[in-house]
């Protein structure tokens, strides 16, 4: 393979396909660490179908709070089939290769749904405010259509705001010898740098994406849990106040389940270059992985309302 220096005077050359990595220095295990990570992509599908299934089929349930559970445990599969056959088939039959512009809407998609993610939170602390804050009229001001069209601006906020990020790509100049992704699947920030051109847009549209989206939500949600604890705390009665709170506590552990990795992976791709690969792998798969596992984990076993109409609905099932 000739230096990257020899390929000056290509005009422009894209590749045909990528070849991706999986996890580094590891690649000889990829068989053994197959197993965990079926088993956390079968218990993502799982346990977000199965709230998708007890929300639809439980009328007690057809409240506002439960109706953005529905949207985060859609978002949750979104995420989950949006790494699931590139990743699988890394690790299971060593298949490697994926085309140029299917990795460029696989990006898309594993973006947008992530930005949905962060915006479905936002939507939840929104809920959790106005049913401490002003809980005689949370009815009134979170219907049906307010909700539906809640659900409308966050897939229309992560649709425009990821939309540019393939043909930003498209435009760039790539390396005939730098083809090799580190994860497998393909992320944003580790495929414009495969670029043999200047990336300065693509590094700051990414940003911007990040900040917008991500960012925002994270102060925002921030802010709703300073004025839901201003609420508690003029409460008069203690017990009220543990109540009130407790109805936050699924909420606040998805949110730091989704933004410590966000977090996590936005800063090691921009200051820790230095770190090994397989940290980035790792880091990668946190924020992917994860937070789909973990969500309806979080639910059935913190919202007895969630539990117990789940319960029910094995019960009926394993009977009949």
């Amino acid at each position: 393979m000739l230096p990257s220096q020899s390929y000056v005077n290509i005009s422009f050359f894209q590749p045909p396909a990528f070849l991706m990595i999986g996890i580094p220095g590891l690649e000889a295990i990829h068989g053994w660490i197959s197993m965990p990570f079926s088993a956390m992509y079968t218990a993502a599908l799982t346990g977000n179908c199965l709230i998708l299934l007890t929300v639809r089929r439980t009328p007690s349930l057809h409240q506002p709070m439960y109706y953005f559970l529905s949207m985060l445990a859609l978002t949750d599969v979104g995420l989950t089939l949006s790494t699931l056959p590139t990743t699988l088939a890394v690790l299971w039959f060593d298949y490697r290769l994926i085309g140029f512009n299917a990795c460029l809407v696989q990006m898309f998609f594993l973006h947008s749904f992530s930005v949905m993610e962060s915006s479905v939170l936002l939507a939840m602390s929104f809920d959790r405010f106005v049913a401490i804050s002003n809980p005689l009229r949370y009815a009134a001001i979170l219907t049906n259509n307010v909700i539906f069209r809640i659900g409308l601006a966050i897939v229309a906020r992560a649709t425009l705001s990821l939309f540019p990020v393939p043909f930003l790509l498209k435009r760039l100049n790539f390396c005939p010898n730098k083809i090799l992704l580190s994860h497998s699947f393909c992320f944003h920030p580790d495929v414009m740098r495969r670029a043999c051109a200047d990336i300065t847009i693509n590094i700051l549209y990414g940003l911007y994406v990040v900040v917008s989206t991500a960012g925002i939500d994270s102060l925002l949600i921030v802010l709703s849990y300073t004025l839901i604890l201003s609420t508690v705390l003029g409460l008069a009665s203690p017990r009220e106040r543990v109540q009130a709170l407790n109805t936050c506590v699924s909420h606040i552990l998805a949110v730091f389940v989704f933004f410590i990795p966000v977090i996590g992976v936005s800063m090691i791709h921009r200051f820790g270059r230095h770190l090994p690969p397989i940290v980035h792998a790792l880091v990668a798969y946190l924020y992917l992985v994860v937070p789909p596992v973990l969500n309806p984990i979080i639910y059935s076993v913190k919202s007895k309302p969630i539990r117990e109409a789940m319960l029910k609905m094995l019960r009926r099932k394993s009977q009949s």
